[in-house]
């Protein structure tokens, strides 16, 4: 998160020197995200490099950091076809990917939860969804009582149905400039 994203302010941790365990663990699940819908192969031999800062954080930074870095993606290879570093004929995207939060705050599922639900949800989940409705990862936790089968399925389909929404945004966002 950028300085000032928060009510408190936060110092980037690359100015410090080091990197902490959350912004490596939040690295590698936008980096698990993204490869999931890029054939690789298809990018020859470059390589492209996201960088996600929060402006403003009030929950679910991370999932928002996923659905915005699928976007930079998208028009990060477009600007390499039009370059010619990628072959015009190469198809790198395979699907397009976005995340959201889910929760159940007062025994209630609820979706892209704001960070006064998050500290209070009784169960709070991460979900990452390609846009053919695939899950690339699933992160649940229950903060107090277990959740049931039945709560599972209701969050899992809020997160599907939010991720799709969130894929209708990013899609319109590459609209822009063609």
């Amino acid at each position: 998160m950028l300085p000032r994203a928060t009510n408190s302010r936060n110092d980037r941790e690359s100015v410090k020197g080091r990197i902490g365990g959350r912004t490596h663990e939040i690295s590698r699940l936008i980096g698990r995200a993204l490869r999931a819908v890029v054939d690789t192969k298809a990018l020859g031999e470059n390589t492209i490099v996201i960088d996600c800062d929060v402006l403003q954080a009030d929950g679910g930074t991370r999932t928002a950091a996923i659905t915005g870095a699928y976007v930079a993606l998208a028009d990060a290879i477009e600007w390499g076809r039009e370059k010619r570093f990628i072959g015009r004929n190469s198809t790198p995207l395979l699907d397009s990917v976005a995340a959201v939060s889910v929760g159940i705050i007062d025994g209630e599922p609820m979706l892209d939860l704001a960070y006064v639900e998050d500290v209070r949800a009784e169960t709070d989940m991460n979900i990452v969804v390609t846009g053919r409705g695939l899950f690339v990862e699933v992160q649940g936790t229950a903060e107090g009582a277990p959740f049931d089968k039945r709560e599972l399925d209701a969050l899992l389909e809020l997160g599907v149905n939010g991720c799709a929404s969130l894929k209708e945004h990013q899609l319109a966002a590459l609209s822009v400039d063609a």
